[in-house]
């Protein structure tokens, strides 16, 4: 069932987006070379409960920390470990916060320099197609609009892989709540965009073939090829006329752009 919130519910997820983005923004000040997404891991933990909250995915279905912190060929869900991050490496780091009765959900993808040109352009394809799909995240459309925005862009213009199996998905009181949020599909297609339905929306796009497999750990997904993949989230609230972002990249960027060791925001 797709519930509506109130506009008063729909602050509350806002604050709890905006802290996700303010984690991540912490953790852009620090990604480099050498440092491990473990450490990533516990700081992100850190923060997310100094302000008030707790790690939405921390024990969700058994997950066992703060973070998914995915490099290079991994997707989504990839488990924070010992190893190194190195030069030219893409990290992708997905981040959930509870506050308040309400989940914020968001993801970004950093470049560690130096980042070959490929890399660059998927990172800049797949959160554009995030904005495009946002663009299509209004009060009358249907799923399949975003859906189809973010697949043409990405495969049709680019030739890069979308990934099937895992979708954007509702958000609230419940980190996954209707309707999925597929990043392929047919225009006019699937439910009805109200005004007021929170969804997350989160292309997750690999540089070659859509098809993906799963490490022995259970959740970490990989591109079946061995080819890099991306990864942007936003948490957005359907309006009229134009989609509410609730998350934020600005902070991100931001720091991204003053570390030294990261591609710079755009």
């Amino acid at each position: 069932m797709i519930r509506i919130k109130t506009n008063a519910e729909v602050e509350l997820i806002r604050e709890s987006a905006l802290l996700v983005s303010d984690t991540l923004a912490e953790l852009a000040s620090i990604v480099k070379a050498g440092v491990t997404t473990e450490f990533l891991d516990k700081r992100a933990e850190e923060f997310i409960l100094d302000n008030g909250a707790v790690p939405s995915f921390k024990h969700y279905r058994g997950y066992p920390f703060a973070t998914c912190i995915s490099v290079n060929d991994a997707v989504v869900h990839g488990f924070p470990n010992k190893r190194e991050i190195m030069e030219g490496d893409l990290v992708s780091i997905d981040v959930g916060v509870y506050k308040n009765g309400f989940h914020g959900d968001s993801a970004y993808t950093f470049g560690v320099l130096p980042v070959l040109d490929e890399h660059q352009l998927l990172m800049k394809v797949t959160r554009d197609s995030l904005l495009l799909g946002i663009e299509k995240a209004i009060a009358g459309n249907r799923i399949g609009d975003i859906a189809f925005a973010i697949q043409d862009y990405c495969e049709r213009q680019h030739r890069f892989g979308v990934v099937r199996e895992l979708v954007g998905h509702g958000l609230g009181k419940n980190l996954h709540e209707d309707p999925q949020v597929p990043n392929y599909g047919k225009k006019g297609s699937g439910p009805k965009l109200r005004e007021n339905i929170v969804i997350a929306i989160e292309p997750m796009i690999n540089l070659g073939t859509k098809d993906v497999v799963y490490d022995s750990d259970g959740w970490t997904v990989r591109t079946k090829d061995g080819k890099f993949s991306a990864h942007y989230e936003h948490d957005v609230c359907i309006k009229r006329g134009k989609a509410d972002i609730l998350s934020s990249f600005e902070k991100i960027t931001q720091r991204e752009s003053s570390n030294s060791a990261l591609l710079g925001g755009y």
